[in-house]
């Protein structure tokens, strides 16, 4: 639950950063961009740690009150976040390897995260540029149906589920 929160905030911060980031100019732009970057990296590193926890502790049961279609959809949904949490940041560090030309992404000017040998090409930073957008919105609207349906099983449906999700939470 821990990691799934962590998670959940960074991401929700770096959506934003990302954005933020194309409305900026100057030094500002590139002081969010190297926070967007080390959180990316951050995200990535998260996500390879949740996976191998999940691999090693089954995911709680869902409640059996679901409707089938709900269970199918909460499974798929789940698939896809585990396939973004993982395609975005690499595709955010490919990207930023190929504009750098291979140079390594700095996190928080603490130490350095190695870069992808990458040359450069335009044609290549672009793919992976236009990548790590489309794939980010795909997280953002993947995202607003995640907490849409723990909304509407909070208020419609009246079940645990968002209270097995909230920590602390009775």
């Amino acid at each position: 639950m821990i990691l799934h929160w962590m998670i959940a905030i960074l991401i929700a911060l770096n959506l934003f950063a990302g954005w933020l980031s194309t409305t900026l100019e100057g030094p500002a732009r590139f002081m969010v961009l190297g926070n967007h970057k080390s959180f990316g990296i951050i995200i990535l590193l998260l996500t390879v740690l949740r996976i191998v926890w999940r691999l090693s502790h089954p995911a709680p049961p869902l409640l059996e009150s679901l409707k089938t279609w709900e269970s199918a959809l909460a499974k798929v949904t789940h698939f896809l976040f585990y396939v973004l949490m993982l395609a975005v940041p690499m595709a955010g560090w490919a990207y930023s390897s190929s504009f750098l030309k291979g140079a390594p992404v700095s996190i928080f000017h603490l130490f350095d995260f190695p870069g992808l040998p990458f040359s450069g090409d335009k044609a290549i930073t672009g793919f992976f540029a236009e990548t790590h957008e489309v794939l980010a919105w795909v997280l953002l609207g993947l995202l607003v149906l995640h907490v849409a349906a723990a909304l509407k099983h909070t208020f419609v449906d009246r079940d645990a589920t968002l209270r097995r999700m909230v920590p602390f939470v009775k």
